[in-house]
This record gives structure tokens, C-alpha cells and sequence, in this order.
């Protein structure tokens, strides 16, 4: 038993070193310059300098001591990054080095420790067909490594998924606006009005987790398949150029059509790849999003 606590300790160590480095060349900037605060606060006073706007004298301070004084705000953030995080069945594939689950528990780890670098709040929520677990939102380095453990070690209690269902129960345990990633392989339907609903009140960003094998049969003859999430079986004639054809015809398709549902819903979405290293797209992503708001 101590030997697994070591283990998990040392995997939990691993990606904090990996994705502090992400966070130092970069993302954290990136991430606070994307994600404002709720507004400005004021800060302070001091003496006018030419170039400073007039607008921001202080009539009261400058009468008082007859110089000159200029209000200075800083910016209020109280930001709450909320990850809800698809812990399913069909996490568990992945035909490199890692599974859809644990680059999703990578990738939420580098968004997590980005918040705490601005002093912003961390929350999640891990789900299968039900909410399986909830972790209300907190600061500081010792609740991200917490969350991130949970993310690597959890062990769901059901395979199937209900993003519907995680995007209610988002509604009633965040009643301000946050910064919402919710990462999933969204293989899945039905949860095209409630992740609308949530849209409205918070910041939805998703991210779909996929792997390249899940789009291309390799010609081995006769395939037995299990669906993850359903136990299904089927039998598929992988030598048959048509029959791989159709899969990936389908599974394109598939990609398209979730797509076009982010688009209609007004949410942004970062798409990664199991196979491949996701810092460039998620920089990308950042980079897009800051050149939007200027």
C-alpha cells in the first residue's frame, strides 16, 4: 500500500513538473490576459504625470493638497476555473504511450496550475453518467495537486457518459460566472441544450479528446469490438477496404457534426490528440482567443 501512495505521489510530482514548465514559458500569461476579471477595482492615488489620463483626477485629493492626483485601479479578478472532466469508459483507450483519461488529467492540471498563478479559484467536477465526484472551488498549489491526484487515481463507479447531466449539476453548484473547460471524448448526445444553458451564464470552453486509432481500422481480418461504455460487441470485417472506409467515413462525420454544435452554440473548443503533444494547440488556442478580444 505504501509503495502504491508512493507511486501515485511520484506520477502526481511528474506532471507538475511537466506542465509548471508549460505554465512558465507561457500559458500563464496566456491565460490571464484571455480570461479577465469581473471588472476594476481602485487601487490607490498618486501624482499626475504628463500622459496621464485626466479623467482619472481625483478632484477631491488634488483640492486638498493642491497638486495634482490621478485614481489608479487594478484589475478584479475573483475568477473560479471550473474543469468537468469525462471519466468514462471510453477515456480509458488510447493507442500511444497515454489514454484519452490521462491526457485529459494532464491538460486539466496545466489549466489548473495557470488559475492558481493568478490567484484564481480551482474547481472540478468528474462524471460518467452521473456526477462521481465534486471538488468545490479553492486556491493554492496544495488543492491543484489534490485535484490532479483525483484525476489520475479516481475509479469510476459507471462507463457510460451524461454531459447533460454534469452541465445541470454545474448550474447548481456554481452560481457565479467561471471559467468552465469541460474535456471529454464527447462521444455522447443529448446535452445540446443544457451546454447552451450553461453557456449563458459562465465561460465554456471545450475540449475534445481523441485518439487516431478510433478513426482508422487496420486490415487484421476479422475485429472483435467492445463499446467501453456499453459493453456492445460486434464483429467487424477489418479486411474489407469498404468496411474501413465506412468506419472512417462515419467517425469524420461524427467529428463535423460536434463541431458545427460548438460553433451554433457559441463555444469555443480546442480538439487534441492522444498521439500527440498538446502544448501548441492549447497555446494556439489561447493565442486565437487573445487576438479576438483586442
Amino acid at each position: 500500500m505504501a509503495e502504491i501512495s508512493e507511486n501515485r505521489l511520484k506520477a502526481v510530482r511528474r506532471i507538475e513538473i511537466r506542465t509548471n514548465r508549460l505554465v512558465s514559458e507561457g500559458m500563464g500569461g496566456e491565460y490571464k490576459s484571455v480570461f479577465k476579471g469581473r471588472g476594476m477595482e481602485f487601487a490607490e492615488v498618486r501624482e499626475y504625470v504628463p500622459g496621464d489620463d485626466i479623467r482619472t483626477i481625483d478632484w477631491n485629493v488634488t483640492a486638498r493638497t493642491g497638486e495634482p492626483f490621478v485614481k489608479r485601479f487594478a484589475e478584479e479578478r475573483e475568477l473560479t476555473l471550473m474543469l468537468l472532466v469525462d471519466v468514462s469508459g471510453s477515456g480509458a483507450f488510447g493507442s500511444g504511450d497515454r489514454s484519452k483519461t490521462e491526457l485529459a488529467a494532464e491538460v486539466s492540471a496545466v489549466l489548473a496550475f495557470a488559475a492558481i498563478r493568478n490567484n484564481d479559484r480551482v474547481g472540478a467536477i468528474l462524471f460518467t453518467d452521473r456526477v462521481e465526484r465534486y471538488i468545490p472551488p479553492r486556491r493554492g498549489r496544495r488543492h491543484v495537486l489534490a485535484v490532479v491526484r483525483d484525476l489520475l487515481w479516481h475509479r469510476p463507479q459507471s462507463r457510460g457518459t451524461d454531459i447533460g447531466g454534469a452541465l445541470t449539476f454545474l448550474s447548481h453548484v456554481a452560481v457565479k460566472k467561471a471559467i468552465v473547460f469541460l474535456i471529454s471524448d464527447f462521444r455522447a448526445s443529448g446535452f445540446d441544450r443544457a451546454l447552451r444553458l450553461a453557456h449563458r451564464k459562465h465561460d465554456v470552453i471545450a475540449i475534445h479528446v481523441r485518439d487516431p486509432r478510433e478513426e482508422t481500422l487496420p486490415p487484421v481480418g476479422l475485429l472483435s469490438l467492445e463499446d467501453a461504455e456499453t459493453g456492445e460487441r460486434r464483429v467487424v470485417d477489418t479486411g474489407s477496404a469498404r468496411v474501413r472506409e465506412a468506419w472512417s467515413e462515419r467517425e469524420i462525420d461524427r467529428r463535423r457534426r460536434l463541431a458545427r454544435q460548438f460553433r451554433s452554440s457559441g463555444i469555443d473548443s480546442i480538439e487534441l490528440i492522444t498521439t500527440r503533444p498538446y502544448d501548441r494547440p492549447l497555446l494556439g488556442f489561447f493565442r486565437v482567443r487573445e487576438r479576438r478580444l483586442r
